[in-house]
């Protein structure tokens, strides 16, 4: 058996094979690049119908290369807390508002929870700009024409692929209307956003597998009897592919966006453990939650110094940051896309202070990418002290594999916690198959993790794999 693993992120859309054990097949990528469109406004969204065509070409180029004869169970990772606005057809009324997009706010006259710390406990998120209690409302007042329903991004792709797409527990759970425990639309939420449950997406029940529409099946036939498995979260899908998958390992994973991450089991119906109130709490699946900080800074925050910034390129720009050292003058707030909640900064809300004539290109680079990697050590220090014990940590995504030089960032703010690096670069689909195959625990040994410092380290998982 093959697994067919789908990566819906915000900067690209990915499609792998997998064998059985969740090992990426050699040469079985298919990647396409996406427009994601920025705004001085604090806008950050997607066109939906175009994302859905980038998914399709990965499927007929693994299709076209041979990659899907054996497929028999498709995974999917997919980017938490985006919406779009439905018409009665089930079309989009706009685009994709992803979670960069800092523009909604509370409508007049709005107020919060009655007593946001249950709240916060109940459903592991709080009344902001990022949770569909106001991005709804917000999105009724700007659509321009009535809306019926509502989804994310991954529940509209699938709906036009597959017979039927409930939204996942983890998928729901990022909404911000889940209550974690009983598994259902929280009444109080749901009130805050305006909407009835029957506006929202049906939940998927446990162990719930989807199949291709028959058009579709005609298009891609080695797919017709696939079974599809309900998508997850993918700050959850990193922390699995990352073999972060009880408390005392902490995934910091850095692609486009960054995030610091502990999971643990938690039934349906069990007892939520205690939540700081600075960390937000989701589910990875009926059976575990993962608990953390994110941030809108991270492979983004490169890109933009490099754009801009006319660094130098790859291994020469390593070593001038190792020339670097620290630029004890300088000081820098990363936050250039705003904070992810509970912080409430707006986009734009990045500093640089203490430049002088002497201050060069690859210092900003190296004080911005260090003081992310200050914030994310001290949202550690709050995991560590909900769970009562210091964690390993393993750094993951594809800005860690990128460079070197900020893994030993991390290593150094992160200290005196041992650190090791995932290698593979599709940590986010390889954790959604696990998932998928309902071997979270196992994953605990998944290939790929070693050094911080290994240069020469291939981006594949290692040869022994979880069984």
């Amino acid at each position: 058996m093959d697994i067919l693993a789908l990566d819906l992120g915000t900067s690209s859309v990915r499609g792998l094979v997998l064998d059985a054990d969740a090992v990426p097949r050699p040469g079985a990528l298919a990647r396409r690049k996406v427009h994601l469109v920025t705004g001085d406004d604090g806008s950050g969204v997607l066109d939906g119908p175009r994302y859905l065509g980038c998914l399709a070409e990965c499927l007929d180029e693994l299709a076209a290369g041979g990659h899907l004869r054996d497929v028999e169970l498709v995974a999917t990772s997919a980017q938490w807390h985006s919406v779009l606005p439905l018409g009665p057809g089930g079309a989009p009324l706009g685009p994709v508002l992803t979670w960069m997009d800092t523009r909604p706010e509370a409508v007049a006259g709005a107020t919060g929870p009655a007593d946001p710390d249950a709240f916060h406990h109940r459903t592991g998120a709080w009344w902001h700009r990022c949770y569909w209690t106001i991005r709804l409302p917000w999105l009724r007042e700007h659509c321009g024409s009535p809306v019926a329903r509502f989804g994310g991004l991954v529940e509209y792709a699938l709906g036009e692929l597959l017979d039927e797409a409930p939204m996942s527990m983890s998928m729901a759970s990022g909404t911000g209307l889940l209550d974690l425990r009983r598994l259902e639309w929280d009444a109080e939420a749901c009130e805050l956003a305006g909407v009835r449950p029957e506006d929202l997406p049906a939940l998927a029940p446990q162990r719930w597998r989807g199949r291709l529409r028959a058009k579709h099946a005609q298009r891609w036939p080695q797919l017709a009897d696939a079974r599809w498995a309900a998508p997850v979260g993918d700050g959850a899908a990193s922390n699995v592919g990352s073999g972060c998958v009880d408390p005392s390992r902490a995934a910091v994973t850095v692609g486009t966006s960054a995030a610091v991450r502990l999971l643990q089991a938690v039934p349906a119906g069990a007892p939520l453990p205690p939540l700081p109130e600075q960390l937000w709490r989701y589910r990875v699946d009926h059976q575990h939650v993962v608990t953390g900080a994110a941030y809108s800074s991270g492979g983004n925050l490169f890109a933009w110094a490099n754009r801009e910034l006319r660094l130098p390129p790859g291994a020469e720009l390593e070593a001038a940051l190792a020339r670097a050292g620290a630029n004890l003058t300088l000081q820098a707030n990363p936050r250039l896309g705003g904070d992810r909640p509970p912080g409430v900064g707006p986009a734009g809300s990045g500093e640089l202070r203490g430049l002088s004539f002497g201050t060069t290109a690859v210092d900003i680079l190296a004080v911005l990418m260090t003081e992310l990697c200050r914030l994310m050590a001290d949202d550690l220090a709050l995991l560590e002290a909900g769970v009562g014990e210091p964690a390993e940590v393993v750094l993951g995504g594809g800005a860690m594999a990128a460079s070197p030089w900020w893994r030993a960032a991390f290593v150094d703010a992160l200290a005196p916690r041992p650190v090791r690096h995932q290698h593979n670069p599709e940590i986010g689909a390889t954790g959604a198959a696990l998932v998928a195959l309902g071997r979270i625990a196992e994953a605990a040994h998944v290939g790929g993790i070693g050094r911080t410092d290994d240069r020469n380290a291939p981006n594949t998982v290692a040869a022994h794999p979880p069984r």
